[in-house]
């Protein structure tokens, strides 16, 4: 099988719940184990950080897409397998979205949300095919998932794209729903 690719758009903070980080450290684990490339904004602050260490530190590879303004303010990693270096956050997106095979949110503020969606309304307009999931760790995305619930009753999201959002509580999880690894190959990380 073909080496895989996953994007993770995660919070350049670590939050105020310590289930957060340790989310953000299995799912980089997970990665490793299983020999998907971590594809992701290039920070090694807050979760963003943790997922890209945990998955080095277990012998996986994490590539990073960072614009060049959010070098120092993100702080960015120096020890990755790959750091591309873009001009903006437009250029910082559409790389991570053809440098992977799905994609993985786990909680963050305003610029995971912000890649989430945009993920999703490119998927809507066929700009790609590729599988989106969350991680909802400890109902972190309910919110959220009510809202677009509300947005497909009142006429604005459709049911096959609402569907085509994939929420799971694990790591492990969320890389069978992806459907990128079989599920003979997904046990849990220890």
């Amino acid at each position: 099988m073909a080496r895989r690719a996953v994007c993770v758009f995660c919070g350049s903070r670590a939050g105020a719940e310590p289930g957060y980080t340790a989310a953000a450290r299995e799912l980089g684990a997970t990665f490793a184990a299983h020999d998907v490339t971590l594809v992701y904004g290039g920070g090694r602050v807050g979760l963003m950080g943790v997922l890209a260490d945990a998955c080095l530190q277990a012998g996986g590879r994490a590539v990073g897409v960072i614009p060049r303004e959010l070098l120092q303010r993100e702080a960015g990693h120096m020890g990755l397998t790959q750091l591309h270096v873009v001009g903006s956050m437009h250029e910082r997106k559409a790389l991570m979205v053809d440098l992977a095979d799905g994609f993985l949110a786990l909680p963050g503020g305003m610029g995971t949300l912000d890649e989430l969606f945009e993920a999703i309304t490119w998927a809507q307009l066929g700009i790609h095919t590729k599988p989106i999931a969350l991680i909802n760790v400890r109902g972190y995305f309910d919110p959220l998932l009510t809202m677009i619930e509300r947005a497909t009753v009142a006429g604005f999201v459709t049911a096959t794209t609402l569907a085509a959002l994939r929420v799971s509580p694990t790591a492990t999880q969320a890389l069978r729903t992806l459907g990128l690894a079989p599920e003979q190959d997904l046990q849990a990380v220890p």
